[in-house]
């Protein structure tokens, strides 16, 4: 866009973000390290990016004479852990984490305490944030810093809970991005897709258009202010199904490869209940799993795809974090 002004900067660096913010009217907050099983060896580096960069925002808005009306934040649906789940008699059933000895099994199904089946359900806001990770603790703490200053200084704050987002312009090259994109680089240049556990395991995933689609609804509206709301299709797919249809769709005959193996603190199904969104804000998913797959792989042969699975991959297993 040539009427934008770009300004290279960091989080960190308080006279740049001072500069970005104080002639604003609306400030979105998107800046995040992001990688969940890297945040779990490179601690100091995840939360002095998105806890204390966060700060430095809120100590300028605070502190300094400024405009900003509205300040929308990005959080993620990582903050949840596992997703929402009931029992075989249709109650909720608050589970928190898969043992480690179960996933050695090769069972990677949650169950209940006496080992009854457990089903997933769409994950609402009121579930218990229950973090599996550094960067989902890191990104609970952005929207809990946002929210309890927007509230105490009466500037209209809106934390979206992205689920997993997918688009164009999402790097190819960052072995810590979404699954989708690892998934592409992997198979552009020939290789197989890894696969945790038996592939079965979900997510939502949602287009990067209808993320902007909320993001300008939370700015113009009213409805969701001083709230957390989720940004999803309300679908679960699962990671297998993402890797089969990125092959189909680049017309590949490279087959994923499932390990059957385990990333400590990966959960096993995770989609949004978007209802809130839609009461508070008139949100509506507007890009299907499909489409937006195929504007990510239309988009990825414009650019350069390394990729550097196999050494990230090498890494968390040196720190024990793939069993």
């Amino acid at each position: 866009n040539p009427d934008a002004a770009f300004i290279e900067g960091d989080v960190l660096d308080k006279e740049k973000l001072k500069a970005a913010v104080l002639d604003a009217d609306v400030v979105y907050h998107e800046a995040a390290m992001v990688g969940v099983g890297q945040s779990m060896y490179e601690i100091a580096r995840y939360m002095d990016a998105n806890a204390i960069g966060t700060s430095h925002l809120l100590d300028i808005l605070v502190n300094e004479e400024h405009d900003v009306k509205k300040l929308v934040v990005a959080a993620s649906m990582s903050s949840y852990g596992e997703g929402a789940y009931v029992d075989a008699d249709g109650n909720p059933y608050a589970f928190h984490m898969r043992p480690e000895a179960q996933l050695s099994a090769k069972q990677f199904e949650p169950v209940d305490a006496k080992g009854g089946k457990l089903t997933a359900v769409p994950t609402s806001e009121e579930k218990l944030q229950d973090c599996n990770s550094i960067y989902a603790i890191s990104k609970k703490v952005q929207e809990d810093m946002v929210l309890n200053i927007g509230r105490s200084y009466g500037i209209p704050s809106v934390a979206l809970r992205y689920f997993n987002a997918i688009g164009p312009r999402q790097s190819l090259s960052n072995p810590y991005t979404g699954v989708a994109a690892i998934f592409m680089s992997r198979i552009k240049n020939g290789n197989r897709p890894t696969i945790f556990e038996d592939g079965l395991q979900t997510r939502d995933f949602v287009s990067v258009h209808d993320i902007v689609q909320a993001n300008v609804l939370a700015m113009e509206g009213h409805g969701a202010d001083y709230e957390s709301v989720n940004v999803g299709t309300g679908k679960p797919t699962s990671i297998l199904k993402v890797a089969q249809v990125i092959a189909q769709l680049y017309g590949s005959d490279v087959i994923p490869e499932v390990t059957s193996r385990f990333r400590k603190g990966d959960i096993r199904h995770c989609y949004a209940d978007i209802s809130k969104i839609q009461r508070l804000l008139g949100f509506e998913p507007k890009v299907s799993f499909t489409d937006a797959m195929k504007e990510i792989i239309a988009w990825s042969d414009t650019v350069e795809a390394n990729d550097t699975v196999d050494e990230a991959t090498a890494e968390l297993e040196k720190k024990g974090l793939i069993v």
